[in-house]
C-alpha cells in the first residue's frame, strides 16, 4: 500500500491479504470497511477471531471441529452409528451434511497423504479412526469420501488396507465427483449421487 495511507490501515490489509483467496486490493478494501464499521462493531469482530482461537477444539471422537468434547453430530442419537464417513477437513462434513442424505457419523482426518509436502500418515488423524474402529465392533462401514486426486485416493487406499483385515466394509465415493474436484464445492445432488452409489475399495 502506497506510504500515504495510515500505518494501523496499512498493517490491517496486510493481516487479510494473509487470508486465502483475499488478495491485496481486496485486504485494502476490507481495511478501510473496518474503519467505518462502529467501535462496538469492531470490538465484536476483534473478539470472534480470538474466541475461533481460544474455544474451538477437535472433538474427542470424530476429530471435527467444535466448542464441546463431543460435537454436535457425535452426541445425536437419531444417527447411524455403525457407518463412518471419513473426509480430508471439517469443510467437507459441511458440503456432506448440505446434502440431508447421509446420517451416519464422520471422521475427519485434517489432511491426506502426501509425502511431497511432507505429510506422512501419523501427521493426520489415522490412530484415532483406527482406535474407534477397534473400540466399537458395531462399526461395518467406513466410507472413503476423500478428494478423487492422487492425494485423496492414496490416502483412501492407505487407510483401507488398514482397516480391511479387521473385517470392516470400506467403500469409496463413487460417480458425480469429477477426478480432481474438490467436495467443498460440489452441490448437493452430486454429492447426494456419489453417496448412494460408492463402491467398495
Amino acid at each position: 500500500m502506497a506510504e500515504s495511507n495510515a500505518l494501523p490501515i496499512v498493517l490491517l490489509a496486510e493481516q487479510f491479504a494473509r487470508l486465502p483467496g483475499i488478495g491485496m486490493k481486496t485486504a485494502q478494501r476490507l481495511a478501510y470497511h473496518v474503519t467505518s464499521m462502529s467501535e462496538s462493531d469492531v470490538n465484536d469482530f476483534a473478539e470472534a477471531l480470538v474466541n475461533v482461537k481460544k474455544k474451538v477444539r477437535l472433538c474427542s471422537v470424530c476429530q471435527n471441529m467444535t466448542d464441546r468434547e463431543v460435537c454436535p453430530l457425535c452426541s445425536d442419537t437419531r444417527r447411524n452409528k455403525n457407518i463412518i464417513c471419513v473426509v480430508e477437513g471439517p469443510k467437507d462434513v459441511t458440503a456432506i451434511e448440505r446434502t440431508g442424505e447421509y446420517n451416519g457419523l464422520y471422521h475427519v482426518l485434517h489432511g491426506l497423504i502426501s509425502p511431497i509436502d511432507g505429510i506422512t500418515p501419523d501427521k493426520l488423524r489415522i490412530k484415532e479412526l483406527v482406535a474407534r474402529l477397534q473400540a466399537d465392533p458395531e462399526i461395518s462401514e467406513v466410507i472413503m469420501a476423500t478428494n478423487p486426486t492422487v492425494e485423496g485416493d492414496a490416502t483412501a487406499m492407505y487407510i483401507s488396507r488398514l482397516i480391511k483385515p479387521a473385517g470392516i466394509k470400506v467403500t469409496r465415493l463413487a460417480f458425480g465427483l469429477p477426478v480432481g474436484g474438490v467436495l467443498e464445492y460440489a452441490d448437493e445432488i452430486t454429492l447426494f449421487r456419489a453417496i448412494e452409489n460408492r463402491n467398495e475399495i
